[in-house]
């Protein structure tokens, strides 16, 4: 199974919109992710055994995403993916509000 279909199937019960890298939709609240990163993390006899995915997942929002973001969150540490960082912002041209995790997922 690829990193972004675990990522859709993890964080598609949310109940917002779920989009690798762009959302071209017209809901006001929805999850975009991509990899930034992608390297092995195992290695046996010269063969890579494990990689390790380095990705952000990105909130946004015209309304409050606090809990949204909180099930992000808790979704993904539930199937094992490991919280690198957060950050979040305020986008003060379009009024959307934008919080961010990066993880890592070992697979």
């Amino acid at each position: 199974m690829s990193i972004n279909k675990i990522i859709r199937d993890a964080l598609l019960p949310l109940g917002v919109p779920v989009m690798y890298q762009v959302y071209t939709g017209t809901e006001t609240t929805y999850i975009t992710f991509f990899r930034y990163n992608e390297r092995g993390a195992l290695q046996a006899d010269d063969t890579e055994q494990m990689t390790r995915y380095s990705v952000q997942v990105d909130v946004w929002g015209k309304g409050d995403i606090e809990a949204l973001t909180e099930s992000v969150k808790d979704q993904l540490q539930a199937i094992g993916f490991v919280r690198n960082s957060f950050f979040e912002d305020y986008e003060k041209d379009t009024k959307i509000y934008h919080k961010a995790y990066r993880f890592y997922y070992d697979k």
